[in-house]
């Protein structure tokens, strides 16, 4: 009983954690945010009802997740906002580091986030 609260707690905390990286995630191009949504909608489904309700009836993260996970797209603006957004970002980044080795990173990042986000099928946009 005791293992069973503190797995919650756990849990809930991994949740709320990974939320807040998504979070981060929506403004900062190298920390993605889908991965950390994904896991924090697998912690909070497995400790705390109400906070999986709450992820995924969320007027932002929700359809977003829903139509991630049900039907592995995005709508066609948010993957085109994605990567102007993405890249405008990842350019401004490479032009302030010096070291190159962080600007190939960046430059591998953008590559592979893109190549994700075009793979996504796209959502018909509702009327």
């Amino acid at each position: 009983m005791i293992t069973q609260s503190i797995e919650k707690y756990l849990l809930i905390g991994l949740g709320s954690l990974a939320l807040a990286l998504g979070l981060v995630g929506v403004f900062m191009p190298v920390l993605p945010t889908t991965p950390f949504l994904l896991l924090a909608s697998f912690c909070y489904i497995r400790s705390s009802k109400r906070m999986y309700n709450w992820l995924i009836n969320h007027r932002i993260f929700g359809p977003y997740l829903y139509n991630y996970v049900t039907y592995r797209a995005v709508k066609r603006n948010v993957k085109i906002g994605g990567l102007i957004f993405l890249w405008l970002s990842l350019v401004i980044s490479i032009f302030l580091v010096e070291n190159l080795h962080i600007r190939l990173f960046l430059l591998a990042v953008g590559c592979g986030v893109s190549i994700h986000l075009l793979t996504l099928h796209n959502l018909k946009e509702e009327p």
